[in-house]
């Protein structure tokens, strides 16, 4: 088994061409890959297509709770939802494919051979995923706000803040689950628990507040969970279980979200960093 050891750049490029740096590196990675990724078709239904039909799910789900919970703010809670689907399918789920499919085509093992490090290489075949995602998101974002009405974010720091641990660490959960991933078929079944998790653990299906005190204090510990309620928090200042008061109000009540969104993305990458294959087992 081989691990994600990081490892320096090789000397500078001849002088008649540009000069390699991370930056022209990650977006050729990136490119190849967004070429692949559109060539793909299944992989572009997954990501385009099946968070998009979740939502209609989510809808009626939430509506149906609202029912039995008086006050529960049904809007916010499918455009919130709606966001964390979109992550954890297309970049979660999509980068795992992706990983494995790289693998076996010992793409990995052969550019793991030029002067791209181990971190550029898998960040740059994230890159066509994480982008997809984040423009998937501002659509959600912006369709909710018109259709729903809904108010200005109250904290647009901490929505940020929330989009970067929950990347980071779906980015580096697809790098952990690939490794128990034979093939691309399977990745379907090796992302399930995840998937599983993060969509009736994490408060995208069943909100925390719907449910008993002491499962959504375990739900509030789960690897996404942290990352999801300070988006919600700093687009509507609450995350179901206290309400915030202004911009200030939003960073204390995000304290805990923030410490253990941290946590789990340490360990996250933790686990890639010591459990990602480069090449097929033999």
């Amino acid at each position: 088994m081989t691990t994600a050891t990081a490892r320096t750049a090789t000397g500078p490029q001849s002088s008649g061409g540009p000069r390699s740096t991370t930056g022209r590196r990650l977006l050729a990675l990136g490119r190849a890959e967004g070429t692949l990724l559109l060539r793909n078709r299944t992989a572009l239904f997954t990501a385009l297509l099946l968070p998009l039909l979740l939502i209609g799910g989510l809808k009626s789900v939430l509506d149906q709770q609202a029912e039995t919970n008086p006050g529960l703010d049904v809007d916010s809670l499918l455009v919130n939802g709606a966001v964390g689907m979109v992550l954890a399918f297309v970049v979660y789920y999509n980068l795992t494919a992706a990983y494995v499919a790289r693998r076996g085509e010992l793409v990995l093992k052969r550019l793991r051979t030029g002067e791209a490090r181990d971190i550029e290489i898998l960040a740059g075949t994230a890159v066509p995923s994480v982008g997809l995602a984040l423009l998937m998101c501002l659509v959600v974002a912006v369709g909710g706000a018109v259709a729903l009405d809904l108010r200005a974010p109250v904290n647009p720091l901490l929505m940020a803040a929330g989009l970067v641990l929950a990347i980071g660490t779906l980015m580096a959960l697809a790098a952990v689950s690939s490794a128990f991933t034979k093939t691309v078929e399977s990745a379907g079944i090796t992302t399930m628990p995840v998937l599983l998790l993060s969509q009736f653990g994490s408060g995208l299906f069943v909100p925390l507040e719907v449910m008993p005190d002491g499962m959504a204090d375990v739900c509030r510990l789960l690897p996404t969970t942290p990352a999801f309620q300070l988006i919600r928090l700093g687009w509507f200042g609450t995350d179901g279980s206290a309400a915030a008061t202004g911009f200030a109000g939003t960073w204390a009540t995000a304290a805990p979200h923030l410490v253990t969104g941290t946590v789990w993305l340490a360990l996250a990458a933790w686990g890639a960093v010591h459990y990602f294959r480069w090449e097929p087992r033999r």
